[in-house]
């Protein structure tokens, strides 16, 4: 029994669990000068040590042999190279392949991002990105020690030949964008054409995209939509271009920002006024909201809108019996046209409101604009 306590007592500090008392040793030291009753209670007292050791020093060696072979520890839990974390697991990311990798990134719930876009993050040499502060809330979620590149309308051109130089060296670069696919109203389009025409690999990751989950979510036909991006910060320009937009057959997605969004959707209102839409507002985020109807209808309820955030428009193709207008319609739309501006703004208005020939709307205009002219003149005389 004294053996197997020594034994156990340099066992035990050896792994730092316990110090055992020094009491029973001293009382072994001084064991043969005891009586036969004190040697009687020391060795009661040595084995019932013994007892209560066994099950310590079992307990030292299984946490030794645990820890011995377990691949994550606490305080491994840190951003290394090529590793990221996912509900509290230290995952390794295989080196990306050389080349410019597309990656989705989520466009509001950081949850949507996929398995893949995250091993290709972690496992690529940079990652080129708009704005560097919000990538890294992302790599910094998955504990991705990355290293970040500006890539952005603004430094474009000067990013373009150092990226380029550095997929001629074998590199692997991920190309990612605030929140979404890469080149949807992005400025990777240059870059992927560069990339191409010299030869490099370039590689696709999907995930996350706005344009399809306000597509997803509009309750409108999506087997034919047009995505137009964000449509023109000036009042006239916006109409022109909502006018052309309504001869295209298919649903149409837009981006709008929150300052200009109730203006946006009284011109739309205007222009395609039998329609239905959705306004898709804060998408997979906290205060997510969808509002659909009659576009006409969402354009006089927009002074209640919450303009905080960012918004996507939807509105659906127009009615199959609404391709051609009637003469008497026409007429009215085009004198309405004429009120607030020229000929030439009024045609590209009626024309896409009618689906009639441009050449016949554009004669029929000007007539009334002669008769509107003729008026006014009678009306002075």
């Amino acid at each position: 029994c004294w053996g197997i306590k020594a034994y156990c007592r340099r066992i035990v500090n050896q792994n730092n669990r316990l110090i055992l008392p020094a009491m029973p040793f001293h009382r072994a030291r001084g064991f043969q000068a005891h009586s036969s009753a004190s040697r009687k209670d020391s060795a009661r007292t040595l084995r019932k040590s013994c007892i209560l050791l066994f099950p310590i020093l079992l307990y030292s060696v299984a946490m030794s042999s645990k820890a011995a072979h377990s691949n994550i520890a606490p305080a491994s839990l840190e951003p290394a190279a090529r590793t990221f974390i996912i509900s509290e697991h230290l995952l390794s990311a295989p080196k990306a392949t050389p080349g410019l990798h597309l990656v989705a990134t989520p466009i509001g719930n950081l949850g949507d991002i996929t398995l893949r876009a995250l091993q290709t993050l972690a496992g690529v040499d940079v990652i080129a990105c708009e704005d560097t502060r919000v990538t890294r809330r992302l790599t910094e979620r998955y504990g991705i020690a990355a290293t970040l590149k500006p890539y952005h309308e603004h430094n474009a051109a000067a990013a373009r030949p150092k990226i380029l130089q550095m997929l001629a060296e074998g590199a692997s670069i991920a190309l990612v964008s605030d929140a979404g696919t890469p080149l949807i109203s992005d400025p990777g389009f240059k870059l992927v054409r560069e990339v191409c025409a010299a030869g490099h690999a370039v590689i696709a990751l999907p995930g996350p995209s706005s344009v399809l989950t306000a597509l997803a979510l509009a309750a409108l036909p999506t087997d034919r939509f047009f995505f137009e991006g964000f449509l023109p910060s000036k009042q006239g320009a916006r109409r022109h271009r909502i006018a052309e937009l309504a001869r295209i057959p298919a649903t149409l997605v837009m981006f709008e920002s929150g300052n200009r969004v109730q203006d946006a959707l009284a011109d739309l209102a205007e222009v395609m006024s039998g329609r239905d839409a959705a306004i898709c507002r804060e998408l997979t985020k906290l205060h997510e909201e969808v509002q659909r109807g009659p576009l006409a209808t969402l354009a006089q309820a927009a002074s209640t809108l919450e303009t905080r955030g960012e918004f996507v428009l939807v509105v659906g193709p127009p009615p199959a019996q609404a391709q051609i207008m009637a003469a008497g319609e026409l007429d009215n739309v085009l004198r309405a046209a004429l009120k607030r501006g020229s000929v030439k703004d009024a045609v590209a208005d009626a024309v896409a409101l009618s689906g009639r020939p441009r050449r016949e709307v554009y004669a029929r205009a000007l007539e009334l604009a002669d008769e509107d002219r003729g008026d006014d003149g009678d009306g002075t005389a």
